[in-house]
């Protein structure tokens, strides 16, 4: 849940088995009109999911077993942990820069920061040093030509 201009959004946030944020939806609502909405939007753009990992919400059932009827949906107290750790760079964020100003403003901002953040951040946990450093050397190249492609 994140505060704009004093009214409550929610950050629904998908991630991937590694970590990785696939896509973030803010809303002003967290009802199973608007995890339909999400899980439809996830399941055209990635396809159906082999397991859905959810908090304890009981809206997320009914679009759950409608969208992904093969899905293994689980929910427990703890098992989202991968999801709400992604939530820290959001957090970090708003402590260092201020509020959101308004929901198209924190949509643009956090989709865009998670996936350059993929890129600048690989799990570090999982890598040497020496392979972090060229993953880093790597990532920084790559941002170096997509900003020579975007000024050309």
């Amino acid at each position: 849940m994140i505060p704009i201009n004093g009214v409550k959004h929610w950050l629904w946030r998908a991630v991937d088995a590694n970590g990785d944020t696939l896509d973030i939806l803010v809303q002003t609502r967290r009802n199973a009109k608007a995890a339909k909405r999400f899980m439809a939007r996830l399941i055209a753009q990635f396809g159906q999911p082999r397991v859905v990992v959810t908090d304890k919400l009981r809206s997320y059932i009914k679009p759950i077993a409608h969208q992904a009827p093969e899905a293994d949906h689980r929910a427990h107290k703890g098992i989202n942990n991968r999801i709400e750790g992604s939530h820290r760079p959001t957090r970090r964020r708003e402590k260092i820069r201020g509020r959101f100003k308004s929901p198209r403003q924190a949509q643009r901002f956090l989709v865009a920061h998670d996936q350059i953040n993929t890129i600048f951040r690989p799990r570090r946990y999982k890598l040497t040093a020496i392979s972090y450093r060229h993953a880093r050397a790597d990532a920084f190249c790559l941002w170096t030509d997509y900003a020579a492609q975007m000024t050309a």
